[in-house]
């Protein structure tokens, strides 16, 4: 106790002193050294130190790279003591060498005091500017501050639940296992990005003209991306090759997946299968949460609950009807107590592969089983660990197979710990907290007919400090806290102790926000290990910059409410358009709370423009599949519908973006930059490039304010031409129905109609829609075509689609037979007459034209 009012005392003192951190002295450049591709400079301590968190670092090092035309490195560390980086194998640097002369952006400083700033070459703005805001380094925090324009346009910086465009008055993101710490600026003169790469903790505020780092730890490791004058996707594909290129996903991931956290028993699981069927609704994937293990224990399945016999039953039915499974998998290991036998813990215990605290003793946490420690995944044997679990539980022969590669790393993917501090006995709070949480239900008749009628003691652990390179440092309670919104604001709280110590010696401290994108890692490699030069699907909670290389995302617990419906958007956005996470999704209808019917129905619209669409909840909350409601289900049958036929659409986007980084999803003014008006908008995106989505967002309204730039669009539903004039009003939106409209100047490739399976789906024709730009007629399209699930296509097929003048021209390069036919091209233009091979709508001014070629064949259709 005495430790803690210590500590608060400290924290109110570095409080008053942090007021004015201007006035410190900050730091003065010298030994400059400049080259054609960079510069280095020692920066010394200019004056009196402020030492408001820590005694001022004395001496720093400068680096300064131009790695490409478009990016320029800085990195500012400490001159004598190595100091904690990201580490290679989770982030690793991109390559390449520029020059000043070639850059687009410039590197400027002043030397005393130092400050620096980036500089758009071809117009002197400073994009970034450390102007006379002091530089603080000390051994557990690190300031720096930007001055920026008024009222500036900001987005990213993480994960949270602020809107896509941040308030750039009063704004503080806290980074404790939240993701990319990335913000894109748009101006009317260009967008541009900035990147610190940091795994520590910290604090960003954004306040008029102004935003500033405040980080417990490691290095200032800054890449400034220029961006471009004309075109904000530049900056997105900018942006990927610093942290990676997307995974490209497997097919059947894009389509409709069911969850719940309380699904009581195997029967449970089996009657929500065969209800979405005699709905009329597809059902692609079946999902189960931590229900299935026995008593939450990972890499088990309860023996009267969801016994092995009858979970292969299931399994082997929904391959049969071309349908998936899905498990969540946790990565706390229950550790036993006493003579109790539970193999992955003994296996793990074996070969010496769990986290460890300062005490060289396995660190213990406290979630669902109870007690339990987690794998370390800096050490090399820990992959092996995986993939042999990875392969027991999962045997086609003896475990629960799931044949194709379906996997997803669960809520609790990052080290929760549920042990309230100080946290001496995590035993005896696993007993008072009832964990794990016993059955509320009895075991099902083992024999239920399904698918029927269907198509050891603890070590107490005080707050102490941990043995660092600086032995003064408090890493339990550092002197700046940060802003985690845990109980007491210690680092601790609810998560793993943070004074954990991976194999390769960092700490949990500083590796904290590593943890879950590690995990993946060595879930994808377990995967791929398993089923060799598949895709697997892996949607994880916990990501960090460059997460995407692997998995996709969801966006955790949310509410069943209108707000986080709203919300929901902001959150997608940031993934699928900054982050390079693309496969990524909300709970529809809600994990938390009751949903209601026109909520969930206006919810089933909107996520079936998610990139991974999943109906998840909870088990406190009522049951909420498409099929519980009237309304509901038409909603999920027109949603899925346009969906599946837009699905080779969507399968394209994300081909490309594997390729070059363009987003699958993007704010509209990616798309209209020269329009100021739109870079305010959060309710509003494009699907791809070509389709614009406006949701009803208001409860139980069937009208939406939306703004329609002005360009040519064409109503989705009736296939009109609608000349965007800015802010317009829609009326009378059908519960089941969302507003979109397709850019002008695009050429969709579609399939015919929806279906139940996506096998079948991809046995079902095409058909090309070409909706012409207003300005010149013109159209163009893409279409990537391939097996849908090998890592690597031994043949594949890209199809470019163009229109001008009349004349659709379809060309490709590769090799890839799919099968299926291009059964018609629609053209929304006005033309005159009609023959056996084409028919004109004068109303909705639509030629169609019947083809029955070969859809990768090259192709040309002319008409006047």
């Amino acid at each position: 106790m005495l430790s803690l009012l210590v500590a608060a005392v400290a924290f109110v003192a570095s409080v008053t002193k942090a007021q004015d951190l201007d006035s410190c002295p900050g730091y003065s450049a010298t030994n400059v050294k400049t080259t054609q591709t960079g510069l280095t400079a020692t920066l010394s301590l200019a004056g009196t130190p402020c030492n408001v968190y820590g005694n001022d670092t004395k001496k720093l090092a400068l680096e300064v790279t131009y790695e490409t035309t478009t990016r320029l490195h800085v990195k500012i560390s400490d001159s004598k003591v190595h100091r904690y980086e990201v580490p290679e194998s989770v982030f690793p640097r991109p390559k390449g060498t520029s020059s000043a002369k070639s850059s687009q952006i410039q590197f400027k400083y002043t030397t005393s005091p130092f400050s620096f700033s980036i500089v758009r070459k071809s117009t002197g703005e400073a994009l970034f500017s450390t102007g006379n805001h002091s530089l603080i380094v000390e051994p557990q925090y690190l300031r720096v501050k930007t001055d920026l324009p008024q009222d500036a346009n900001l987005y990213g910086l993480g994960e949270h639940t602020n809107w896509f465009r941040l308030d750039p008055s009063n704004t503080t993101l806290t980074m404790w296992t939240r993701d990319a710490y990335v913000y894109f600026e748009q101006r009317t003169t260009g967008s541009h990005a900035v990147f610190l790469l940091n795994s520590d903790g910290m604090d960003i505020k954004l306040t008029p003209g102004a935003l500033e780092y405040n980080v417990i730890g490691g290095l200032l490791d800054f890449y400034f991306l220029a961006g471009s004058e004309t075109n904000p996707v530049e900056t997105a594909r900018q942006y990927s090759e610093l942290v990676g290129r997307p995974a490209e996903m497997p097919y059947w991931g894009f389509g409709m997946h069911q969850c719940r956290f309380g699904y009581k028993d195997f029967v449970d699981v089996s009657e929500v299968i065969t209800n979405y069927s005699a709905a009329g609704i597809p059902l692609e994937t079946m999902w189960t949460d931590i229900d299935y293990m026995d008593r939450r224990r990972v890499f088990t399945l309860d023996p009267d609950y969801f016994p092995l016999s009858r979970m292969r039953e299931i399994v082997s039915y929904l391959h049969k009807h071309d349908q998936h499974f899905i498990v969540m998998t946790d990565p706390a290991v229950y550790r036993p107590n006493g003579t109790e036998a539970y193999d992955p813990y003994t296996k793990g215990h074996e070969q010496d592969i769990f986290l460890k605290g300062p005490d060289g003793q396995e660190t213990l946490s406290l979630v669902w089983p109870g007690v339990t420690v987690y794998p370390d995944w800096f050490n090399p044997a820990t992959q092996d660990y995986w993939n042999n679990q990875f392969s027991t539980f999962y045997s086609a022969e003896t475990g629960l197979d799931l044949l194709t590669l379906l996997f997803s790393t669960g809520p609790v993917q990052e080290p929760a710990n549920f042990c309230d501090l100080p946290c001496t006995d995590p035993a005896a709070q696993a007993k008072s907290q009832n964990l794990p949480p016993p059955r509320t239900n009895p075991p099902p008749d083992p024999n239920a007919p399904i698918f029927q009628n269907s198509t050891s003691s603890v070590n107490p652990r005080g707050f102490k400090i941990n043995g660092r390179a600086d032995p003064d440092q408090n890493i339990l309670n550092p002197p700046y806290r940060i802003n985690n919104a845990a109980p007491t604001g210690n680092l601790s709280s609810k998560t793993a102790w943070v004074d954990a110590v991976y194999k390769n010696g960092v700490n949990l401290y500083d590796g904290h926000n590593l943890y879950g994108t590690l995990m993946s890692s060595a879930t994808r490699e377990a995967m791929v290990n398993r089923r060799p030069g598949k895709r697997p699907l892996i949607i994880t909670r916990s990501t960090y910059a460059g997460a995407g290389r692997n998995v996709g995302k969801w966006l955790g617990d949310n509410l069943s409410t209108w707000w986080h419906y709203a919300n929901s958007i902001s959150g997608i956005l940031g993934f699928a358009g900054l982050y390079q996470v693309p496969m990524v999704g909300a709970d529809i209808c809600g994990f938390g709370g009751n949903t209601t019917e026109t909520l969930c129905a206006r919810w089933a619209t909107l996520g079936a423009w998610y990139p991974f669409m999943r109906n998840h909840n909870g088990d406190t909350s009522i049951s909420q599949e498409f099929y519980r409601w009237p309304t509901v289900a038409q909603a999920a049958k027109n949603a899925l519908s346009t969906r599946y036929k837009l699905l080779d659409y969507l399968y394209t986007s994300f081909h490309r973006a594997s390729v070059d980084g363009t987003p699958v999803l993007q704010p509209v003014f990616f798309q209209y930059p020269q329009d100021a008006s739109t870079y305010s908008i959060v309710y509003q995106f494009f699907f791809g490039d070509s389709i614009l989505v406006s949701p009803v967002i208001d409860e139980n309204s069937t009208s939406v304010n939306i703004y329609l730039p002005k360009d040519t669009f064409y109503d989705w539903t009736t296939l009109k031409a609608v000349q965007g004039q800015g802010a317009t009003t829609l009326t009378d939106i059908d519960y089941t129905e969302i507003p979109v409209h397709i850019k002008g100047g695009s050429i969709l490739p579609l399939r015919l109609n929806g279906t139940m399976t996506l096998a079948e789906l991809r046995k079902t024709s095409f058909e090309f829609l070409v909706a012409p730009g207003a300005s010149n007629g013109t159209a163009s399209g893409q279409l990537y075509l391939d097996d849908g699930e090998s890592i690597r296509t031994s043949s594949s097929k890209s199809l470019k689609l163009e229109y001008k003048t009349g004349k659709l021209t379809v060309s490709g390069q590769g090799r890839y037979s799919s099968g299926v036919k291009v059964a018609q091209a629609r053209f929304l233009v006005r033309a005159n007459g009609k023959n056996a091979q084409h028919s004109y709508d004068s109303d909705s001014a639509v030629l169609t034209v019947a083809l029955g070629t070969a859809v990768e064949a090259d192709l040309s259709v002319e008409f006047s």
